[in-house]
């Protein structure tokens, strides 16, 4: 089983962080990664334009970020060993507003980019069309696989 720590910035603290951990935990096992050590931080658009700008040079907020401690390195250590895979921040402004521009609830956006910062930890990347697309694609099948699961 995974280490999930769920860091909120919220205020009030969302009554359904327990849900969220069981979310993560769920596409963990999913993916095939166990004993992963992760953080998933909940935040509002300043703090995540501040490391948007600080890791991107990129002077604006963003949905989300994943930030890899291993860089591969994790795939061959052996199964029983805990994994600081990484951490993935998420701006829960910038998901409100993808609600509208998307057409999409905040409960699917929430879940999608829980996967696609997973992904990334995982070593996907979107740097190439041919990596995007598969990047995505891998992450449009697991959320519909998941799409059973309720957070909110």
């Amino acid at each position: 089983m995974s280490e999930i720590d769920i860091i909120s910035q919220l205020e009030p603290m969302p009554e359904w962080l327990d849900k969220l951990e069981s979310y993560v935990q769920l596409v963990l096992e999913k993916e095939e990664l166990a004993n992963w050590e992760i953080s998933l931080t909940l935040c509002h658009d300043p703090y995540i334009k501040e490391l948007n700008s600080l890791y991107r040079s990129k002077d604006e907020p963003t949905d989300v970020l994943s930030f890899c401690q291993n860089e591969g390195e994790f795939i061959d250590r052996p199964s029983s060993d805990l994994v600081s895979a990484g951490d993935i921040v998420i701006s829960m402004d910038t998901l409100k507003n993808h609600v509208g521009q998307f057409e999409v609830s905040l409960e699917e956006e929430l879940k999608r980019v829980i996967i696609h910062g997973i992904l990334h930890l995982k070593g996907m990347d979107h740097e190439t069309n041919d990596q995007e697309e598969k990047m995505l694609k891998h992450q449009e099948i697991l959320l519909d696989d998941l799409k059973s699961f309720r957070i909110f």
